[in-house]
């Protein structure tokens, strides 16, 4: 593809420049390529796997693009716009072409068409709602096999549900849960238009979360008040004697903790001396504090 200032394009093959302004005249433009043969398409692709020639490349994509349309076309029920359906579908074509194999005796289109849906799809799962309604492969799997087969706009009875979570092989409240999802719709997060009373904007997030957010002036003085503290804390600790202070920062404030009987071992006493200089330690450390 080629950009300008006015407008996007296609170079086919024989040099025929196809304008895509739109989606009517990309079809067209597209309808206009001629379709390889099979000894042809395998040509090309022994040229690109085995010289990485980007010629036959372009002309191995270019040559299925109206194979991506045809495909596109089936997702225009999920309300996002045919040419980004294109889009994507195009660059899973690319990818097809890269990966595809000509001695494995299969046309190309058989092998692209895994790679185009599954760029589709992961394009519709990140754009058809702001939440993603799927995220793990068995949500994806029902998400579109929930919108392929519901042949009304009520919800699905118990026979249903459970048909379809024996196809898919999925519980039941899995089942549920996506048509759920798919029956909610986004909220708008703004302020009600001003003289729409009757608007779903009067009952956006906007009009009723609370602002958890701390008042600044609050969050200064805790700031300074908690700065004060720690410095009288390390002022207190240095006023110990060193076995006191070394005691409590070894039982406290070491990432590795020791025992009452570990320190006893290592000053030669009893784990109840130790104890008792713990305790002495800590009481000077709340008088120092309160002073």
């Amino acid at each position: 593809m080629v950009t300008n200032d006015f407008e996007l394009s296609l170079a086919t093959p024989d040099g025929h420049i196809v304008p895509t302004g739109s989606i009517e005249s990309y079809q067209q433009g597209i309808s206009e390529i001629p379709i390889m043969c099979a000894d042809e398409e395998r040509q090309l692709a022994r040229r690109f796997r085995d010289h990485e020639d980007l010629e036959a490349a372009r002309e191995l994509v270019m040559s299925h693009l109206r194979f991506v349309a045809h495909i596109a076309r089936s997702y225009s029920g999920y309300g996002l716009p045919q040419a980004d359906l294109i889009q994507e579908g195009n660059v899973g074509l690319m990818k097809a072409v890269k990966r595809f194999d000509p001695e494995m005796n299969v046309r190309l289109v058989s092998f692209a068409v895994y790679w185009i849906r599954a760029e589709i799809h992961e394009y519709v799962l990140r754009n058809w709602r702001i939440v993603k309604v799927a995220t793990t492969k068995a949500q994806r799997k029902l998400f579109f096999k929930l919108r392929s087969s519901k042949k009304r706009l009520g919800w699905f009875n118990q026979e249903e549900v459970h048909a379809v979570a024996r196809d898919l092989g999925v519980k039941p409240q899995e089942v549920m849960e996506m048509e759920k999802r798919l029956s909610a719709h986004d909220a708008s997060f703004d302020l009600p238009v001003e003289g729409d009373e009757d608007s779903d904007r009067n009952f956006a997030p906007a009009t009723y979360l609370q602002d958890s957010s701390m008042d600044p002036n609050i969050q200064l003085e805790e700031s300074d008040w908690e700065a004060y503290n720690t410095a009288r804390l390390q002022q207190a600790m240095a006023d110990l004697d060193d076995r006191s202070r070394d005691i409590l920062a070894q039982r406290w404030l070491a990432d590795e903790k020791k025992t009452l009987h570990e320190l006893a071992d290592q000053y030669g006493v009893s784990a109840e001396r130790i104890r008792q200089i713990e305790n002495n330690a800590i009481k000077k450390l709340k008088v120092a504090m309160v002073a």
